[in-house]
């Protein structure tokens, strides 16, 4: 398994990734998410694949086929009267191929987004999860990741 930024040529692959996470989702929260589609088009990931502020990395196999993604962003924290300026290294999405789960993919793409984290310089690697992942949520408490704060919320 290698692990690099994703190309225009894995866009076919995201695709289908990104599809199983809305399912995922929608079936978490029907309320919000709309089944059959996907967070980006072709075009939106052509242009953020481009985008060094949001890398997207690729876990590939010996025939360079995608076995899943991670998704991230460069994001700071400026310096203001109540808080230290700081950057973090944002997990916007990570998928593994349901085929590829169980194989260390995704631990693989997480070490490789700590490591790169640390290689920017940035303080802390953060992500979001929605409440009823628990598969997600005990992943990545597994790998080290402890809550720093709840949103919640109150449906009208």
């Amino acid at each position: 398994m290698n692990i690099r930024r994703a190309q225009i040529k894995d866009i076919p692959a995201i695709i289908k990734l990104l599809s199983e996470v809305l399912e995922l989702h929608a079936a978490i929260r029907p309320d919000i998410f709309k089944p059959g589609t996907t967070k980006y088009t072709n075009d939106e990931l052509a242009k953020l694949i481009k985008d060094d502020q949001k890398p997207i990395y690729v876990a590939v196999n010996d025939e360079d086929e995608v076995l899943g993604y991670v998704f991230t962003q460069l994001q700071e924290q400026p310096f203001s009267t109540n808080m230290v300026q700081f950057k973090s290294l944002f997990i916007d999405d990570l998928c593994v191929d349901s085929a590829a789960r169980s194989q260390g993919v995704g631990r693989a793409l997480l070490d490789f987004v700590k490591e790169e984290g640390k290689r920017l310089g940035c303080y802390e690697i953060t992500l979001n999860v929605w409440a009823g992942n628990d598969s997600s949520i005990r992943f990545y408490e597994k790998n080290g990741l402890k809550t720093k704060e709840t949103t919640m919320e109150y449906i009208l």
